[in-house]
């Protein structure tokens, strides 16, 4: 079977892969002490902001022990601009008093002028490491560090922040081979049983941490950041996923909310199901896009790449490696090249190559998303995405109702539609923890403007969120940009407009006007 790739993008290092194949102010204090009073954070998992619980000074007034980063098994070290460190947080946040649970955090101190504080960053997944990518983010938001310390972490559940491994690399190459699109019987009992085996790894590993690594749980931790870094209001940069994670923030805390920008926006109002079809509607668009770009009549285009798509689930091609490209492994292939437009190129190469009868490109694709290194080994980020977002998902469609849904899907898109549908109930199939909400709650009363950017050509976070999550955060919070281009995400990917209007309202408080529109 191949790893369930739910392509909820990991936002800027999507990009990245394709590159290597308002409100208040905050302290100006720049001590890494968190004030030793006493604080309030919200109840625990779920969702509801009306509790508080009184937290320790013992969390709130850490003082943490920057120092020189070190190289991971994924990543070398970064420059001498960078420090880590590691935060203390409550692995149950109903007990603030209990067990704590380690968080990897990294940063760049400001470098230009009055400083306004911390700017964290989420990437997205979930499951994303922002100690490993924000290092590589930097030189896009240099003009951001002139006045903030550029700050990011490794969210619980993730990487070096008590991160998850739930199956070996032996073990995900073998997965590779179950058919993820079942049209028989067996198929879909080894479909449905990979399924609760990935459930039984990720409770081995995770044990206890699994019922508390929910979104609400890492908005917390951002809250308890925002103390430990001695920062009065909250600035946020968060991007795809990170944008739900911005918003339930903004929820929890709406009287930290300093500059939020939410970039390349997740609907808060799709359910697992909603959100699938959000996805199958996005990648089609950008594929059509793609397509009209090579001279290519989208309809017919598509009909030649769900054609080549349908052979490979009978008859997988095989690659210089020795391996086979499957049908699913062939979907992330020409799903990592539609994040960028750059990578288009990169894609009719694949293309051709695979209509040809070789598989090789595209696996190599496949595997950069995959994170599959030429030794076989494979990162996790794809398995604490599963695990946080299972926690936060209630809705556990079953065979039969994928079965119906699956019209739907092959309307919207015959290339992408079946992967997506079988999706909706293979994901979280017998999961160990119950999910917790429909869908997230992000309407944030009394906050300052939160800043919301859509892209009209986004493939993974269709453009139709961004307006959604403007209105859900609440009249006079939510602002929204609108960028006609193309790719996921809109800061540093062409738009002088953007740039700037992100920048002014980061960096000088300048909220624009609600509907402004940067033309590509």
């Amino acid at each position: 079977m191949a790893r369930f790739v739910r392509w909820t993008a990991f936002g800027a290092a999507a990009a990245l892969l394709l590159a290597g194949c308002g409100g208040g102010s905050s302290s100006d204090d720049k001590s890494d002490k968190g004030g030793g009073r006493t604080s309030a954070a919200a109840s625990p998992s779920d969702g509801s902001s009306s509790t508080t619980t009184a937290l320790p000074s013992s969390l709130t007034a850490q003082k943490l022990a920057w120092g020189r980063c070190k190289a991971t098994a994924d990543s070398p070290a970064p420059g001498s601009d960078w420090q880590c460190a590691t935060l203390k947080a409550p692995l149950d946040w109903s007990k603030p008093d209990g067990r704590t649970i380690d968080l990897a955090l990294i940063r760049a101190r400001a470098n230009g002028g009055k400083r306004i504080g911390s700017l964290l960053f989420n990437f997205g997944g979930p499951g994303g490491s922002g100690v490993s990518v924000m290092p590589q983010y930097a030189a896009t938001v240099s003009k951001l560090r002139e006045r903030y310390d550029l700050v990011s972490w490794d969210p619980r559940g993730v990487a070096a922040s008590e991160g998850v491994r739930c199956r070996s690399d032996k073990a995900i190459q073998a997965a590779e081979d179950i058919d993820a699109t079942p049209d028989t019987a067996a198929e879909e009992n080894a479909y449905f049983q990979d399924a609760v085996s990935f459930g039984k790894g990720c409770q081995k590993a995770a044990g206890s941490l699994l019922a508390h690594v929910s979104t609400t749980d890492t908005a917390r931790d951002m809250d308890l950041m925002r103390q430990v870094l001695g920062d009065t209001k909250t600035h946020y940069f968060g991007i795809s996923y990170g944008t739900e994670l911005g918003g339930v923030y903004a929820h929890v805390f709406p009287q930290h909310v300093g500059r939020l920008i939410l970039d390349a926006v997740v609907d808060p109002t799709a359910d697992s199901v909603g959100h699938a079809e959000n996805q199958a509607r996005g990648f089609q668009r950008a594929l059509d896009d793609y397509l009209k770009s090579t001279g290519q009549d989208p309809k017919q285009g598509t009909e030649k790449i769900a054609d080549l798509v349908k052979r490979l689930d009978a008859a997988p091609l095989p690659t210089s490696s020795g391996r086979k490209l499957t049908q699913s492994l062939a979907l992330t292939g020409i799903v990592l090249p539609l994040y960028s437009k750059s990578g288009w190129p990169t894609l009719t190469s694949a293309l051709d190559a695979a209509q040809q009868g070789d598989g090789s490109e595209l696996l190599q694709l496949a595997d950069g998303y995959n994170e599959r290194d030429a030794s076989g080994h494979y990162g996790t980020t794809t398995h604490s995405q599963r695990v946080i977002s299972c926690l936060d998902d209630k809705q556990r469609p079953t065979a039969e109702q994928t079965r119906k849904l699956l019209p739907t899907f092959e309307k919207i898109s015959p290339v992408f539609g079946d992967f997506l549908g079988w999706d909706t109930a293979g994901w979280c199939h017998d999961w160990p923890v119950a999910g917790q909400y429909d869908t997230p709650e992000v309407s944030a009363a009394g906050a300052a403007p939160i800043l919301v950017v859509g892209n009209t050509g986004d493939p993974a976070t269709p453009y139709e969120g961004a307006r959604k999550m403007a209105d859900e955060l609440g009249k006079g919070v939510g602002v929204e940009l609108t960028w006609k281009g193309e790719g996921h995400g809109a800061y540093g990917s062409g738009s002088d407009c953007v740039d700037s209007t992100v920048n002014a309202y980061l960096l000088d408080g300048k909220v624009p006007r609600d509907g402004k529109v940067c033309a590509s």
